[in-house]
């Protein structure tokens, strides 16, 4: 599944979880899969860090900057 795609879907489950109409046990399953969605989510943004850290190594003239998502405004996950 794409980044895109799961968070899409991950968006769809706190809206979900967010209008606590559901069973008990229908929401332990949303969260049990939001939860998976996010480490999901982690993984394949660590995976495109360490390309982009590959790419930038290969040329010395780009200087690598330290950011957190903080920095540029954005929720992290």
């Amino acid at each position: 599944m794409s980044f895109e795609d799961a968070y899409t879907k991950l968006e769809g489950i706190v809206e979900l979880l967010e209008t606590g109409e559901m069973t008990l046990e229908r929401s332990l399953a949303l969260f049990e899969e939001g939860v998976a969605l996010v480490r999901h989510c982690r993984c394949l943004l660590d995976t495109a860090e360490k390309r982009v850290e590959m790419i930038l190594k290969e040329d010395e003239q780009i200087t690598i900057k330290d950011f957190s998502v903080e920095d540029k405004g954005a929720a992290s996950l």
